[in-house]
């Protein structure tokens, strides 16, 4: 099946080894090993720019050199509120090869967020992206006794700033220049001095039940997971990865800056956020990963897209597709495909899912990974469909990252795989929590004791507050949070999870939340997507006059019942969604109701909405 899906080097590369127990050995190693290798590209003003491993591993000295210049002792910390970008990268590389412990904040958290972070992980350096980030910082720093600097990637805008607690990215450069110079061995012997056992970086929670946690991971751990990924997702120094996911989050962390540093797979950063379609098409990465979200707004696209069409086009595209259907049905099913099958899937794609895959920019793909968060089994075989097997992977912030992945041999839509060979997991038969144990475990939420003890059971085994189940192949399957789970007034179960990836697989939904807990039948809070409900109002002649309005429409109420009967459709009377409302606000990751990560928080919904939601029970 390799020449049919084009996944070459799918199999583990067991000869790969970088040397090193902890993150800035290994790193130092990779930059010894790789020297004048491109390692990184990012595009800047319109042009990418590229830096080889040279280049980065001199930045970094340079960096770090800066920070023992500022009295960044071993085991300080030091954070970092920016977008994904290269500095960040090398900011955070910096920082543990100084022996420091590194910490990300998101770039969207408000001044006060940012205050609690820094004050728990006790951050006596900050690093900020622009003049934006700075400002929460420089609006909170008099509540912050323990930061002594603050230092600034980008200088737009702030070149006539004189602030003697803040330096610029190259200023700090150049400070570590001559530090290096006055102590030639100093950054070396820090890096030697580093412990597997040593705390490394802190990764907060979404906070979606209460403030973040900080979950503690050590050297040992990191290198640990890094090597562990390679037999479950192989990649080598010819991959083209793509790093536009949050880096203070553990799984563009691990998969987007520690990987790469192992396999030495290049590194493509994105320019904002909102080049992200644009960006992929440039790069067309060999391996991607991202978050159902991401997969989800690529899918809404294409058949917006396919909307728009000529009738011929349409007929074409969707012959191709049900002909990749068909083989995607035969490979989950584990049968063979016949060889007249083969030939019309080369047709197939030749057609109409080769342009799909431009379009998105996956042709050159190998696989795809998605993860972070539950994703439509549906939307996996579309995928497949167009001759892309899309691994799912599951983990946790204090697991740090996969716990287990779908083999790309034997993909099962609806689970997250078996359990990774370095870790193990099990199903508790008394609660149905799913449990983890393994080196990759984290060390225990900062400044916390108690809420670390409750994590574990008196054997040992994390807690990991998801529920489901394992088959008779090992591949474990998510059913939802413990915490979520609904009990109807009628006493059913439901998991909600299961019913909100369905909604979301619209491509006029871009979230939701079901409702139902000790009531008499579920309802759902759902967030359109405006870009593609806005296009639905403009071709159907519906008027509005902004995203409030546009909500309310008659028309758009219309068109979200008809994707709730949908989906309805596939569930059990008791299971359907009776009512909804539509939220009127346009969110982004600023506002409370969403995490970080763009999802929303259930029980900040359910408490913000009450008024709502008991309209939709009178």
């Amino acid at each position: 099946m390799s020449n049919l899906w084009n996944a070459v080097k799918i199999e583990p590369r067991n000869e790969l080894v970088l040397e090193g127990d902890t993150v800035p050995v290994m790193f130092w190693n990779a930059v010894r090993l790789r020297g004048p290798k491109v390692w990184m590209r990012q595009k800047e003003l319109g042009l990418w720019r590229s830096w080889t491993w040279d280049e980065a591993g001199r930045i970094v000295r340079e960096l770090g050199g800066g920070l023992m210049a500022l009295g960044l002792q071993p085991r300080d910390t030091a954070s970092i509120l920016a977008n994904t970008r290269a500095e960040w990268v090398w900011a955070d590389l910096a920082v543990l090869s100084a022996g420091g412990v590194s910490n990300g904040i998101y770039p969207t958290d408000a001044p006060s967020q940012v205050q609690f972070l820094c004050e728990d992980s006790g951050t006596s350096i900050l690093f900020v992206e622009d003049e934006e980030q700075l400002d929460k910082a420089l609006e909170v720093r008099e509540r912050l006794p323990r930061l002594r600097r603050i230092v600034v990637m980008d200088m737009e805008g702030l070149r006539d700033l004189a602030d003697p607690m803040v330096l610029s990215f190259d200023a700090l450069r150049q400070l570590g220049r001559e530090y290096n110079a006055q102590h030639p061995q100093e950054l070396d012997r820090r890096v030697q001095a580093c412990k597997p056992g040593e705390l490394a970086i802190l990764v907060y929670t979404s906070g979606t039940t209460g403030k973040p946690k900080g979950a503690m991971h050590s050297h040992g751990a990191l290198v640990y997971i890094t090597r562990a990924y390679n037999p479950l997702l192989p990649q080598d120094e010819s991959d083209e990865r793509m790093c536009f996911l949050p880096l203070c989050h553990i799984a563009e962390r691990i998969a987007g800056e520690y990987f790469p540093l192992y396999t030495g797979s290049r590194v493509n950063f994105v320019e904002n956020p909102e080049t992200v379609p644009e960006n992929i098409r440039e790069i067309q990465p060999t391996v991607f990963f991202a978050v159902p979200r991401v997969w989800e707004k690529f899918y809404s696209a294409v058949m917006i897209g396919l909307r728009e069409s000529t009738k011929l086009q349409q007929a074409i595209y969707a012959w191709s597709i049900r002909v990749g259907g068909r083989i995607a049905d035969r490979v989950l099913a584990g049968k063979p495909v016949p060889g007249a099958l083969k030939l019309q899937f080369l047709v197939a794609r030749a057609l109409a899912l080769d342009n799909v895959r431009k379009l998105i920019g996956i042709h050159r793909a190998r696989f795809l990974l998605t993860g972070a968060a539950p994703i439509s089994p549906e939307l996996i075989r579309w995928y497949l469909s167009l001759g892309l097997p899309m691994l799912e992977a599951w983990g946790m912030t204090e697991t740090c990252g996969a716990s287990s992945c779908v083999p790309p041999g034997r993909i099962k839509p609806g689970t997250i795989g078996p359990a990774g060979a370095h870790n193990q997991m099990r199903v508790d038969p008394a609660t149905g929590e799913i449990q983890v144990k393994g080196p990759n475990v984290f060390m225990g939420y900062l400044n916390q004791p108690e809420k670390t003890a409750e994590s574990f059971t008196t054997d040992g085994w994390f807690r990991t507050g998801d529920v489901g189940g394992v088959d008779e192949d090992g591949y474990f399957r998510i059913t939802d949070r413990m915490k979520d789970i609904i009990i109807t007034a009628g006493g059913k179960n439901i998991t909600p999870s299961e019913l909100e990836n369905e909604l979301k697989f619209s491509p006029y939904i871009t979230d939701a939340v079901i409702i139902g807990d000790k009531k008499p039948y579920l309802t759902a809070i759902i967030m359109i997507d405006q870009e593609n409900v806005e296009k639905y109002a403009q071709d159907h002649d519906v008027p509005f006059s902004n995203y409030a309005s546009l909500t309310r429409a008659r028309e758009v109420q219309d068109l979200i019942q008809g994707e709730i009967d949908r989906v309805n459709a596939r569930f059990a009377r008791v299971e359907q969604i009776k009512r909804f409302f539509l939220l009127d606000t346009q969110l982004s990751a600023e506002d409370e109701e969403l995490t970080p990560t763009m999802k929303l928080k259930r029980k900040l919904v359910e408490r913000k909405y009450a008024p709502q939601i008991d309209a939709m029970y009178q």
